[in-house]
C-alpha cells in the first residue's frame, strides 16, 4: 500500500517519516500532475490551513481530492488538514468539505497558546496530544464519532474513511493513530 501526504507546506516529513517506521511507502503531492500516481491513502498534515486550501485550489486539485476522499480513500487529517477536511469553519467557508464539523482555527490561541495533554483518544488511554495553534471541532453530526475530548473540547473524530484530528500525532512517540488511519 502507499500513503501520499500532501506535501505543500506544513509539517508533511513528519508524517512520512513515522509512516515509513511502520513499514508503509509514501509519496508526495506537490502538484496536479502527482495526483497521476497510485496511491491508497492520503495525510494532510498540519501547517498553515488557508495557504494549504488556497494552493489546493492554485494547483487544481481540491475538486480530485474531493472525489477520492468521497469514493471511499481513507484520510488522515491532523491540525490544519482537519481544518481542511470540515465541511464548515467559523466565520469561513470550507474547502474539501467531506467532514461533517464546524472548526474555529486557533481556537486555543497563537503560538503561545500551544500545550502538550494527555488523553482517551477512543479505547485508548494516555494518548499524548500535541497542540500547536490548534483548531476544536465546535459541533460534529450525529454521524460522526467523537474519539477524543481535550478541556472539554471535540479534538479527534472519525466519519467513516476520515479520521480528523486537533493536534500533531506526528510528533509523539506513540503511533496508534497512523496505526489506526492505516488500517483503514
Amino acid at each position: 500500500m502507499t500513503t501520499a501526504v500532501l506535501a505543500l507546506q506544513g509539517a508533511f516529513i513528519e508524517h512520512e517519516r513515522r509512516l515509513a517506521d511502520l513499514g508503509e511507502r509514501t509519496i508526495e503531492l506537490r502538484c496536479a500532475e502527482d495526483l497521476a500516481q497510485p496511491f491508497d491513502r492520503l495525510v494532510l498534515p498540519g501547517g498553515e490551513s488557508t495557504v494549504q486550501g488556497k494552493l489546493l485550489g492554485e494547483l487544481g486539485m481540491l475538486a480530485p481530492l474531493r472525489e477520492r476522499i468521497e469514493a471511499g480513500m481513507p484520510v488522515l487529517g491532523t491540525c490544519a488538514g482537519l481544518i481542511l477536511l470540515a465541511r464548515r469553519i467559523e466565520g469561513d467557508g470550507g474547502w474539501l468539505q467531506t467532514l461533517p464539523v464546524t472548526v474555529r482555527r486557533n481556537a486555543y490561541g497563537r503560538q503561545l497558546g500551544s500545550f502538550h495533554a494527555t488523553g482517551t483518544f477512543g479505547a485508548w488511554d494516555d494518548v499524548p496530544f500535541t497542540f500547536i495553534r490548534a483548531p476544536f471541532i465546535v459541533e460534529a453530526d450525529n454521524a460522526v464519532d467523537v474519539l477524543a475530548r481535550v478541556r472539554g473540547d471535540i479534538a479527534g473524530v472519525r466519519f467513516g474513511n476520515q479520521i480528523g484530528v486537533a493536534f500533531h500525532p506526528e510528533l509523539d512517540p506513540d503511533d496508534r493513530i497512523h496505526q489506526l488511519f492505516l488500517s483503514l
